[in-house]
Formats: structure tokens, sequence, C-alpha cells
């Protein structure tokens, strides 16, 4: 029974990273790719983490796949905050000119 769990977050965690990949590919602009790749690229990182935390099945592993997806949750919105702020300060850069 486990390792059909552990294949279902594998098998999503992958299927989300995947389609980040494809976001940041083919969106038109710079903040549609930054949601792609935050949302999408967070969401699969961390099911593919859980999946690894159920087939280890040990308390040290757990506590460093918590850590990690916590890290996860707090670091991306901030890098895409900040990727995004720079990007408008850009186009405003070059609307001036």
């Amino acid at each position: 029974m486990s390792e059909i769990i552990i294949a279902a977050f594998m098998l999503l965690g992958g299927f989300f990273a995947l389609i980040a990949a494809i976001g940041v590919l083919r969106l038109p602009d710079v903040l549609t790719r930054m949601h792609a790749s935050t949302k999408a690229g967070t969401l699969g990182s961390s099911l593919i983490l859980i999946g690894g935390a159920v087939y280890y099945a040990e308390t040290e592993v757990t506590v460093r796949v918590v850590a990690i997806i916590v890290f996860l949750m707090l670091t991306a919105p901030i890098g895409a905050h900040m990727l995004g702020r720079a990007a408008a300060r850009d186009d405003q850069k070059k609307k001036q000119k």
C-alpha cells in the first residue's frame, strides 16, 4: 500500500514540475513565467519530497523534508516578488526613455 502512495506523490510531483517547466518555456511574459515557476515548481518539489519521506519513513528524514518544504514555501514567494518588482522597474525605465 505504501508503494502506491509513494508512486502517487512522485508522479504528481513530477507532473507539476513538468507543468512548471512548460510554463517557463511557453508563457509570454516575465510575470506569468514567474507565477508558473514558483507555484507549480514549489508544489512539485514538495510532493516529491513527501514521497521520499514516506519511502524512508524515518523521523530524521521526515523532519528534514518538513524543514525543506517550509523553506521553499517561505522563500519562493519572496523571490518571485523580487523578480516581479525588478521586471516592473525595468519596464518603467524602458517606458521613460
